[in-house]
């Protein structure tokens, strides 16, 4: 979804960690740290790799760094969201669901889904809308309420993982 010219494993296998960490950190919804803790598995022989070892990282991290992640992340179908006043990616992911064109009921029932799960779990819900369009959305959101919260984490994270895979996938090139 990124507009710039896509960066090569070469060239990012040759930065150093303040450049790579720049160059990707859009990876991860502002939060370049995956990034740049993953820097020190350089060489990359595949994009694979590379997102493998940022998971890798994401694995290893605190509870308090996971939940740091996962807070980053907007909020589906905002006010923010609906001003396009996210990041450039969540922006055209959310669009991508078709979430900037919603109806007055469907902004309503997701603004009262977004509010329960935050009330719930303390952090926003976070899904891989490129995956998904708004009723499967509205679904998952639905039936996630039920989790407890170590299952909430996990799956965010393993939502993370998609969407950071995409947004590696869109901009590098083995």
């Amino acid at each position: 979804m990124s507009s710039a010219p896509p960066l090569s494993l070469k060239l990012l296998n040759s930065m150093n960690r303040t450049g790579f960490a720049t160059a990707l950190g859009f990876a991860f919804e502002l939060s370049p740290w995956v990034v740049e803790r993953a820097w020190s598995e350089r060489p990359f022989a595949s994009v694979e790799a590379l997102h493998a070892a940022m998971m890798d990282v994401l694995g290893a991290a605190s509870l308090e760094d996971k939940l740091a992640l996962i807070r980053a992340h907007p909020e589906l179908a905002s006010k923010a969201a609906i001003a396009k006043q996210l990041t450039a990616e969540s922006n055209a992911e959310q669009a991508s669901a078709g979430l900037d064109r919603l109806t007055p009921e469907e902004f309503a029932r997701f603004h009262d889904l977004n509010a329960a799960y935050s009330e719930r779990f303390g952090f926003p819900f976070i899904i891989c809308v490129r995956l998904n369009d708004k009723a499967s959305i509205l679904a998952a959101m639905q039936a996630r309420l039920a989790h407890d919260e170590a299952e909430e984490i996990a799956e965010a994270i393993a939502q993370i993982g998609l969407i950071s895979k995409l947004r590696l996938l869109d901009a590098v090139t083995d």
